[in-house]
């Protein structure tokens, strides 16, 4: 039987980020959920670049977007959001970073809102609420939640670890918290990131860069398990999977369900 996903990516948040914030509940998911807490995203670890390679499986060389400028794909591959349409299933985009929002194509989406993080204050905890009012009166098949502040107040402004970083790594868990405590019976959560960080920047090859956390809570997963060789690549046929929608043929990513 077909599964509802809801995944949180939090921008730029390191494993050891998660897990040192000295949020309660970051230790909590990871207990409760099947993790690789050493998964590696994709080069250049950038965010649009990893963002695509999320939806779409693939490396940047194949979809072609390798800085934070979209350009559309020579030799289109379909997305996340474009097979789970495809399958009538009602899917919803929420988001702080404006630049995320060719990740779908036009008319493939039930909702999409963004609060633009460099147009507003706090756009964690407002795209949070907001996402999970329309999760219990919408129940969506799959939702995308996007958390941006950890990138840009804590790393880029700050530098990654820094004491700003880590509280925004707790604000974010906060986030996360909520929505877990909150989301309807019948919901797999996933929990992840885009790319890491080291001092004021990313983009680069180093384990600080490429290393992202993944969690798996949901009744498919066992809880307190380790995964090995987890690729940013293998969360869309994940969630795929758990929706019964199958992969997209040229998606080099792999279920793990």
């Amino acid at each position: 039987m077909p599964e509802k996903v809801i995944l949180v990516l939090v921008d730029g948040m390191r494993p050891d980020g998660m897990l040192g914030c000295g949020h309660p509940f970051a230790a909590e998911l990871v207990s409760r959920s099947s993790h690789a807490l050493d998964a590696q995203t994709v080069m250049p670890s950038v965010t649009l670049p990893c963002h695509m390679s999320l939806f779409h499986a693939v490396d940047p060389a194949r979809h072609g977007i390798t800085t934070n400028l979209y350009m559309p794909q020579v030799r289109s591959i379909d997305g996340l959001f474009d097979q789970l349409n495809r399958y009538g299933k009602k899917c919803a985009f929420f988001y702080t970073w404006e630049e995320l929002r060719d990740l779908s194509r036009p008319d493939h989406l039930h909702t999409a809102v963004c609060f633009n993080q460099h147009k507003s204050r706090d756009t964690d905890i407002k795209i949070t609420d907001a996402a999970i009012s329309y999760i219990k009166a919408e129940m969506p098949d799959f939702i995308f939640i996007y958390l941006g502040e950890t990138d840009e107040v804590g790393g880029h402004d700050c530098g990654w670890m820094s004491e700003q970083y880590m509280k925004s790594v707790a604000k974010a868990m906060s986030c996360i918290e909520r929505i877990y405590r909150e989301m309807p019976e019948g919901y797999t959560l996933i929990t992840t990131a885009d790319h890491g960080g080291h001092d004021r920047s990313h983009g680069s090859d180093l384990p600080e860069d490429m290393t992202i956390p993944v969690c798996f809570c949901g009744p498919r997963f066992a809880p307190d398990t380790a995964l090995a060789g987890v690729s940013i690549k293998d969360i869309a046929p994940t969630v795929a999977a758990l929706l019964d929608v199958p992969a997209v043929q040229e998606w080099e990513g792999h279920s793990l369900v």
